[in-house]
């Protein structure tokens, strides 16, 4: 790599359960990230809409409406971007690369996967990973995805990939990540749960 990236990890809360108020919310942090000369700017695991939490606190038959609201606001990508369009114009004008963790309901469907976009300095989606599997509750929101996601993608400021979540604790998928020589790793996690007992899965 050879170069210095300055790099920062938000730590924030998103607009819970509201697509177009997390987005505004990332488009300011952008914002407030190039104030400060941020030139890559990590996001959480499903920052927009937020991460589901109600699935490790209700059965899944008691989480049924809660469900379709978060399919409802979940982000749609395809091929052009998307959901995602307003936050690769910032990042464009602002020259910020952006590595954001959503929750992507697929285009013409609703199957949803937990995924992770990573936008370059001049707008261009590089790509999205779809995390390959869910943990625990999670099946019960997200699909596994696929191996063909996981991949390492050239970008201005280096070679950038990542995983969410537990996804970081799989040996195959680091090696994959190392073996495409990658040289920035984006670990996306969501916010640990201040629900008592969650800890006890956490166990991070």
């Amino acid at each position: 790599m050879g170069k210095k990236v300055i790099a920062a990890a938000v730590h924030t809360a998103p607009v819970f359960m509201d697509k177009k108020g997390s987005i505004e919310k990332v488009l300011q942090l952008i914002k407030e990230g190039k104030e400060q000369e941020i030139e890559l700017l990590v996001f959480p695991e499903t920052f927009v809409p937020g991460y589901p939490y109600f699935i490790h606190t209700y059965p899944p038959l008691r989480y049924v409406n809660a469900q379709a609201q978060y399919a409802d606001e979940s982000v749609v990508i395809g091929r052009t971007g998307g959901d995602l369009l307003p936050i690769m114009h910032l990042c464009a004008e602002l020259k910020i690369a952006v590595s954001i963790g959503v929750s992507e309901r697929m285009e013409g469907g609703y199957t949803l996967f937990n995924s992770q976009a990573f936008i370059d300095t001049d707008g261009t989606l590089l790509g999205v990973h779809r995390k390959l599997q869910p943990t625990y509750a999670e099946r019960t929101i997200w699909a596994q995805g696929s191996a063909h996601t996981l991949k390492v993608w050239p970008s201005s400021v280096g070679r950038i990939g990542g995983l969410p979540c537990w996804g970081n604790a799989m040996n195959n998928a680091r090696q994959a990540l190392i073996e495409d020589r990658q040289e920035i790793h984006a670990a996306a996690w969501p916010a640990l749960s201040t629900v008592a007992g969650f800890e006890s899965v956490a166990n991070i």
